[in-house]
């Protein structure tokens, strides 16, 4: 009778979970469709829906139009690429501490890029957008490296050892950055511009140049996901099944750092989005790492863009930077990220 039961019972589930991932990928890819052209359509000065698709179609119109809608190209493919690598490493983050509070600046890739820049602009002169960029990417990817290698130094490192090698770095690398830019008044400039994180004032060079490393981590956390599923399970129980769960989590945190590292490369750092998204995407979805992927790469990006939307016309002519925007959002979600901490405790 129970082996009945549970027989009649798995097609019921998995048709209901069917449904819900089907209602998830539809509500994503509306709220993505209306992010973009909210991105394009609007700035210090807005256009239509027809002016943009006017554009898009190649069916002429007003020079001005058209040049403004175009100018707004680089920053929201920008956004849909910084999007998705932070929403996709704070997922990643998350399931590999199994701390649902963690996301990319855990691993320090924030204050290592923002060291690198520092100090290449202080010590070897560096300057411009796409030099600012390469020493960024060294910088982040450099730290998270060193944070995993302290972190698990010795084969006993856990997520409580992980994060406190995280905080220390961090700690070490914001001191040397006040010491030297308060020092620098040229740094300083430099460092203020890019440590808010904005979307704007970057071209398709800054995208390129970071999209084989954020191609690289998409990938590897594509096939992890099996993997976190298994270990969601347990260490022992992963390891039953034929996971080696330090395997997972090394690789977990590299695709990780690859992906933080494009983002905060490109765009600058940005706060909250790698921890709200995963908190969003696992009450739509469910626990299943496979689907958390999935639409953290959709519901990344619509956050990111309305984020930067809200900054352009909040304050018109002017521009908020959008790693403000999306500090006053994810206040909110910090707070209903531990009040369901606290319920399922």
């Amino acid at each position: 009778m129970t082996t009945l039961a549970k027989t009649g019972q798995g097609p019921a589930v998995r048709r209901r979970g069917l449904g819900r991932h089907v209602m998830a990928a539809v509500l994503c890819l509306v709220l993505l469709a209306l992010a973009l052209l909210a991105s394009v359509m609007f700035g210090s000065r807005s256009t239509s829906a027809g002016d943009v698709l006017r554009v898009l179609t190649g069916d002429g119109g007003d020079a001005y139009i058209r040049t403004l809608v175009e100018s707004r190209y680089p920053r929201t493919v920008l956004g849909v690429l910084a999007g998705l690598c932070l929403a996709v490493a704070g997922t990643l983050m998350q399931g590999v501490t199994r701390n649902p509070l963690a996301e990319p600046g855990l691993l320090g890739i924030n204050a290592g890029a923002s060291a690198s820049i520092v100090a290449a602009t202080a010590f070897l002169g560096a300057s411009g957008q796409r030099e600012t960029i390469w020493w960024a990417l060294a910088g982040a990817l450099v730290t998270g490296v060193v944070v995993h290698v302290v972190g698990t130094a010795g084969g006993g490192g856990g997520p409580v050892r992980l994060v406190l090698a995280g905080a220390v770095l961090s700690a070490v690398l914001a001191a040397f950055i006040q010491a030297v830019a308060l020092s620098r008044p040229r740094v300083f400039d430099t460092y203020r511009y890019w440590v808010v994180g904005a979307l704007g004032g970057r071209g398709f060079d800054a995208f390129w140049a970071v999209l084989p490393f954020a191609a690289a981590g998409l990938v590897l956390a594509v096939l992890l996901a099996p993997g976190l599923n298994a270990m969601a399970m347990g260490d022992d129980k992963a390891a039953s099944l034929g996971i080696s769960p330090n395997r997972v989590k090394g690789a977990g945190l590299l695709a990780a750092t690859l992906l933080a590292a494009a983002a905060t490369a490109a765009v600058g750092p940005i706060a909250f989005v790698g921890l709200a998204v995963p908190h969003v995407v696992r009450a739509l979805v469910g626990a299943d790492f496979r689907a958390q992927i999935l639409f953290s790469s959709l519901a990344g990006p619509a956050l990111l863009l309305f984020a930067d939307v809200i900054g352009r016309v909040l304050l018109r002519p002017q521009e908020l930077m959008v790693g403000v925007v999306t500090a006053f959002v994810g206040a909110p979600a910090l707070l209903f990220a531990v009040r369901r901490m606290r319920g399922a405790g």
